[in-house]
Parts: C-alpha cells; sequence; structure tokens
C-alpha cells in the first residue's frame, strides 16, 4: 500500500476502505508516513469529504492508536457529555451531580481551559483542596460508591488525533466536518462510556457560526455514535451571546450552585434540562425525555442534586462548605461596574469577544503555559432583549488590577445597544440520528 495512491484515491473522490484507513492512521501515528502526505489527504477529503463508514473507521483508527479507558468495573450505563466550546458554558458543573443524583453514573474526563476561561478542572479548582490526581482505582470506586467522579485527561489517548488535529490548523482543514466529528467522537469514544450526549454550539461565540452548520456538524457525530456502537444524540445550542451570567472560573461554580438550587440564570438551567434529560434517556432510566425532565427537576426541587454536588466536592478533598458559603471560593479585589452609556435594549452580546475580555483578566489562558487567576472575571447584567437605562450596569467586571480601561473598551465594543432586539432562541434542534 503506498500512501500516494490513497491520497490520489480520495482526491478523485473515491472511498478509502477500513484497511487504508487504519494503514494511513497507524503509520502516521508511528512516524512512517511525513506530515506532508497527511496534509495533502486532509485537503482531500475537505474536498471530498467522507461517508459515514469512511467516518467511522477513522474515528475507531484513532481510538485504536493509544490508550481506552475502560470503565467496565464502573456498574451501569456510563452517558457523557461533550460540549464544542463556548463562553460562560458552566453546564458540566451543574449537569454531573444533577444527573449522579438520579443513581446514573457519571464518570468525567475532563481537562484544562485554552482560550476564553478555564476547563471543568480549572473551575473546580477554585474549590480549596479539590483534585482531580487520582487513581484509575479510586476513579472506578467513587463512581461506584457515589455515581461521581472527575479525573485529569490522560496523556496518551488518541495521540493519532493530536498530531492530524495539529496539522488541521496550520493546512487550513480545520473546517472539514468529517476532521472534526472523527476528532471529537474518537476522543469521546477512548473515555470509554456506553453514551454519549453533545452540546454543539452556534453562533458568534462557537465554531460552527450557522445553525446549518451546527447540525450537519451534530449529526455527523451522532451517526458515528451509533455506528461504532455508543448510543449518541444531540442538542444545538445557540452561543450568541454568553451561557448565563458569569464568566470566570469561580464566578461559574457561584453560578452552578445556584442553578443546582433552583435559583439560576434561565438559560443555564434551560439548557442543562435540554442536556441532562437525553443522559437520563440513553441512561434507561426514564422512557422518555418528559419523564426524564421531570426526574431532573425533583431532584433540583428536593435538595439531593446540591447534596451530591457536595459529596462530589468531599470525596476529591474539596471543601463542601463553599456550596452553603461560596463567599468562601476566591475573592478578586476590586470590582468595577461598566455603565451603560445609552437609553435602550441590548440587541447584541458578541459572546467571544466578551469572552477574551474576561481572559485579558486573566480568566483563561493565552498558551498553555498562561496561569489562571481563578478569582477574575466578568458578570453579566443584562442579557439580549433586556432594557437598559443610562448609567446602569451592564457588566461588573472582577478584576485583581486596578486599570482596566482595556477590558472596559472590549465591553463597550461589544454589547450594543438599539431600540430593539431579537432574542436568540437557546435550543435550535435536537439530533438523534
Amino acid at each position: 500500500m503506498r500512501m500516494v495512491d490513497l491520497i490520489e484515491k480520495k482526491r478523485n473522490g473515491k472511498e478509502l476502505t477500513t484497511e487504508e484507513i487504519n494503514f494511513i492512521i497507524e503509520g502516521y501515528t508511528k512516524g512512517d508516513i511525513p506530515d506532508y502526505q497527511v496534509s495533502a489527504l486532509a485537503m482531500a477529503i475537505y474536498f471530498k469529504d467522507m461517508n459515514e463508514r469512511e467516518r467511522a473507521d477513522l474515528t475507531m483508527a484513532m481510538v485504536n492508536s493509544g490508550e481506552t479507558i475502560d470503565l467496565s468495573a464502573i456498574e451501569g450505563v456510563k452517558v457523557d457529555k461533550h460540549s464544542t466550546g463556548g463562553v460562560g458554558d458552566t453546564t458540566t458543573l451543574v449537569l454531573a451531580p444533577l444527573v449522579a443524583a438520579l443513581d446514573i453514573p457519571v464518570a468525567k474526563m475532563s481537562g484544562r481551559g485554552l482560550g476564553h476561561t478555564g476547563g471543568t478542572i480549572d473551575k473546580l479548582e477554585a474549590i480549596e483542596g479539590f483534585h482531580v490526581e487520582i487513581t484509575k482505582d479510586e476513579f472506578t470506586q467513587l463512581v461506584n460508591e457515589h455515581k461521581i467522579a472527575v479525573i485529569g485527561q490522560t496523556g496518551n489517548i488518541t495521540p493519532a488525533d493530536k498530531k492530524l488535529y495539529a496539522l488541521r490548523d496550520v493546512t487550513a482543514t480545520v473546517e472539514a466536518v468529517s476532521l472534526i466529528a472523527s476528532s471529537i467522537m474518537s476522543k469521546k469514544i477512548a473515555a470509554g462510556s456506553d453514551a454519549i450526549v453533545l452540546d454543539v454550539k452556534t453562533g458568534a461565540g462557537a465554531f460552527m457560526k450557522t445553525t446549518e452548520d451546527a447540525k450537519e456538524l451534530a449529526s455527523a457525530m451522532v451517526r458515528i455514535g451509533n455506528n461504532v456502537g455508543r448510543k449518541t444524540m444531540a442538542v444545538i445550542s445557540d452561543m450568541s451571546q454568553p451561557l448565563g451570567f458569569a464568566i470566570g472560573n469561580s464566578l461559574e461554580v457561584k453560578e452552578a450552585i445556584d442553578t443546582l438550587k433552583g435559583q439560576g440564570p434561565a438559560d443555564l438551567e434551560e439548557l442543562c434540562l435540554a442536556l441532562g434529560r437525553q443522559m437520563v434517556y440513553l441512561a434507561g432510566k426514564a422512557s422518555s425525555l418528559e419523564e426524564a425532565e421531570e426526574m431532573l427537576r425533583e431532584v433540583i426541587h428536593n435538595g439531593k442534586a446540591l447534596e451530591k454536588f457536595k459529596d462530589f466536592i468531599r470525596n476529591q478533598g474539596g471543601d463542601p462548605s463553599i456550596v452553603d458559603h461560596p463567599e468562601k471560593l476566591p475573592q478578586a479585589k476590586y470590582l468595577i461596574e461598566v455603565p451603560s452609556r445609552e437609553d435602550g435594549v441590548v440587541a447584541e452580546i458578541i459572546a467571544d469577544e466578551i469572552g477574551t475580555a474576561a481572559m485579558l483578566l486573566g480568566a483563561g489562558r493565552a498558551t498553555k503555559e498562561s496561569e489562571i487567576d481563578l478569582a477574575v472575571g466578568l458578570m453579566l447584567n443584562k442579557k439580549i432583549g433586556d432594557a437598559v437605562k443610562v448609567g446602569e450596569s451592564l457588566v461588573t467586571i472582577h478584576a485583581n488590577r486596578e486599570q482596566v480601561e482595556d477590558v472596559i473598551q472590549m465591553i463597550y465594543d461589544n454589547i450594543h445597544i438599539a431600540d430593539h432586539a431579537d432574542v436568540p432562541v437557546l435550543v435550535h434542534g435536537i439530533v438523534t440520528e
């Protein structure tokens, strides 16, 4: 088998066989096939695409390129959730204890953030003492006993995907749906869950800017999951404005606690219920999505979800008293209000730019080496569709530096006031096949 022949085959729009895809991924992972040939193949895939079988084969070839996590010692149907990323995306902190409160095992492998704010692990580390450095045996035991645990990502999951992702980034092939879908799904499948729920974002703060593109990606991933034996569903959700009010690590932990109490932002609660009901349904705990949502609302109402969050924190070395005393979370030195300069209605909040403003404060990482300041961030006081008067606060800046003119300017540049606003729909659709 020669790589040049396979590049030509895909360039001409023909299908690659399972054996050919395995040959490519194995050879590339070992270093036998050079970057320039895989770059040419990636461009051929960008233009000629792959069919469902090829996408599933590519995904599994990347899964098999490294370690896989064996969760078979954990009892029950393990359901994982993946978000394609956004600003103020606190859903995992709410969903994990919410679903675990219904005796569904949530065995979560999470990473650190790069960009607007921290990843799930960074957010959890805003809780004093909380740690994810636990052994696989401890992880399994915690999930079996308490239905919930979070561990850091292992180093050798899908090494082929890491290599291919880095290459796509510098060869203008990131947007190829087949490559995005197989990249995301390879990591989820290698992490060992039985079922997968996907939160595919669309809008200014998302990778997929249009609903049509988001639906195409969601359908591709759902089909890959189902084709390789993982029950998979997806929600298409809006990211044209930040989710909830909080952008920043300790601020988002506080918002997650509020949501578990039934006192969180309406959009964050709505999305958590939309994703959570799919997780409950796929775990076989409910016979319909409607029944699943009722069960989730009940554990919020009766306090079981909040108690599960306390257990989760305690079991991984954190201080559970922050749930009742969130003032114990890291606090910023300075609170600075950003007042509206005009009367009207908030018509636009450009999510990714507002996320970048939070990153300038230290809430996220510009590079992998950047240190995160867990206390800083932004609290939105207005969302799209809210009326505002001159002098009313649009945003509260939580900062550990006194001079924040750069952040204030970014906020003014990216929150637009008008005479009226079209309030975005949060859930654009559900994809089940």
